[in-house]
């Protein structure tokens, strides 16, 4: 089986809201605040499979996150001691025969800043999310990356740059998503922090 490596990232510390949003929505076990955290994307999906048995098998590692489509598999899997996490990663590569610089490249299919969110588009917007609340007058930061799993990598140096609210991320699927909320000059300072942690990533063409 011809195994793609679409996302390979790692995050050093988990950020509070990240960390609490992947409590909230996952159903394997949870991370807490400045764990260790990688996030590995595959095609086809039903490979992650074999990834997370590597993973666990390898290291004091534990999986929040095991999503399997067709087209792509997704797996995150944390630890208070990084090196057990790197190591996971490292078993992870060696099983698929693959280097880390084989993971596509991401990158932006969407990038913008709504300024003063109206009260009925924030109502809209919080029925359908999963994290903090944004407020009407609010502005909210869109994301879009390919592949999906470089939104959490967004997310994460997003909240360390800026004081803003995670309102929901979504590392699966066709196109990674994310939203985030905040004052203007602290929106303005997380997207730039999100687009310059997507930019830095190398790899190769999807």
């Amino acid at each position: 089986m011809s195994i793609t490596l679409r996302t390979y990232t790692f995050l050093d510390s988990l950020q509070p809201q990240l960390a609490s949003f992947i409590g909230k929505t996952a159903r394997g076990f949870l991370p807490l605040p400045e764990m260790a955290s990688l996030f590995v994307e595959i095609a086809p999906g039903i490979a992650v499979n074999r990834v997370t048995d590597v993973a666990l098998k390898s290291a004091e590692v534990a999986p929040a996150i095991q999503i399997v489509e067709r087209a792509f598999g997704l797996l995150e899997v944390h630890a208070h001691d990084k090196g057990a996490v790197m190591s996971a990663g490292a078993a992870i590569l060696r099983d698929l025969d693959l280097d880390e610089s084989e993971r596509v490249k991401p990158r932006i299919a969407t990038n913008q800043i709504i300024r003063s969110i109206e009260a009925y588009q924030a109502q809209i917007i919080n029925r359908n999310s999963r994290g903090m609340l944004i407020l009407p007058g609010d502005s909210l930061f869109i994301l879009e990356t390919q592949p999906a799993g470089y939104a959490v990598l967004a997310a994460n140096e997003a909240e360390k740059a800026a004081d803003v609210k995670l309102i929901e991320v979504r590392p699966f699927g066709a196109f990674g998503r994310l939203w985030m909320s905040g004052s203007e000059s602290e929106i303005d300072s997380a997207s730039q922090a999100a687009i310059a942690a997507i930019e830095s990533v190398t790899g190769t063409g999807s």
